[in-house]
């Protein structure tokens, strides 16, 4: 099994158009989003929910006033300052470290699992996908991702599925880390600007340190044309595989609006055809 991590040095390259496109063209596959925390490729694939499940994480102190005496011990421990003079915890501060659970002479604290999102077993019209949402302000995405991660295999192999096409978050940060380990490649979608060169020198490292083959491409080469040319250089000077360029095209907008892949909305158009010739590429690549 393949597994396929599309990813960026930045939010807003268009990531998750390019892999909703390959969606369309790929074969015998299962979908997964790892963006967790701004989960949108359902958002072109519209998935029938099958299953739901609660993503449990982390814990937040909670005081039973019944039981506290309020000795002041928890306030003087919390080096986060969650605990306010009239012993409540402020769970957006609370880190869950526990410091005052253990050392509460009366133990009074106490020290739940956290429902932190939620993640989903779907289908959609171009077969099976596995996505999530975390809860606003919740912490521990990088667990959420290595989940869906691992459901999405597990589901590939029941199904006798042969490639994995993960849309991975943007950045360098935990989530980024989760998404890539142990992918058979990752595809770095960037923009000819000098902020986007930058930041998928940045994400090109990252996948290098973890040992995961990087692959590149360019997404609105044609605003900056200059920049694009450096940006190919760069990757064929590194031993990067260089998939090629897509056009600056309204048609990935609109194709969006409509819930549906440029693949789907516009054929025969000009960055229609730069994805299909990019995919033929990429299939021999991994």
């Amino acid at each position: 099994m393949k597994e396929l991590i599309i990813i960026s040095g930045k939010g807003g390259t268009g990531k998750t158009s390019l892999i909703a496109a390959f969606a369309a063209l790929a074969e015998d596959k299962v979908l997964c989003d790892a963006d967790v925390d701004a989960a949108d490729l359902h958002l072109i694939m519209n998935p029938e929910v099958q299953e739901r499940h609660d993503f449990i994480s982390g814990r937040t102190a909670v005081i039973d006033p019944q039981r506290c005496t309020a000795c002041g011990t928890c306030r003087e421990m919390c080096r986060f300052d969650a605990i306010d003079e009239n012993f409540r915890v402020n769970p957006i501060d609370c880190e869950g470290c526990g410091v005052c659970v253990h050392f509460c002479p009366e133990k009074a604290i106490d020290f739940p699992l956290n429902t932190c999102g939620e993640w989903y077993l779907s289908e959609t019209r171009f077969g099976p996908m596995v996505h999530a949402q975390l809860h606003i302000a919740e912490e521990n995405s990088g667990k959420l991702v290595s989940l869906v991660r691992r459901e999405a295999r597990q589901l590939a192999e029941k199904r006798g599925l042969s490639l994995l096409l993960t849309d991975g978050p943007p950045g360098v940060g935990c989530p980024v880390i989760a998404s890539i380990g142990g992918a058979s490649a990752v595809l770095i979608v960037t923009e000819p600007t000098v902020s986007g060169r930058h930041d998928m020198q940045r994400v090109i490292q990252l996948a290098e340190h973890f040992k995961v083959r990087p692959m590149l491409c360019i997404n609105k080469a044609d605003l900056n044309p200059e920049v694009s040319r450096e940006i190919e250089a760069f990757s064929r000077s590194k031993g990067m595989a260089f998939l090629g360029t897509v056009p600056f095209d309204p048609v990935f907008t609109y194709a969006m609006v409509n819930g549906q892949t440029v693949v789907e909305y516009a054929p025969d158009a000009a960055a229609t055809r730069a994805v299909r010739d990019m995919w033929q590429t990429l299939k021999a690549q991994i």
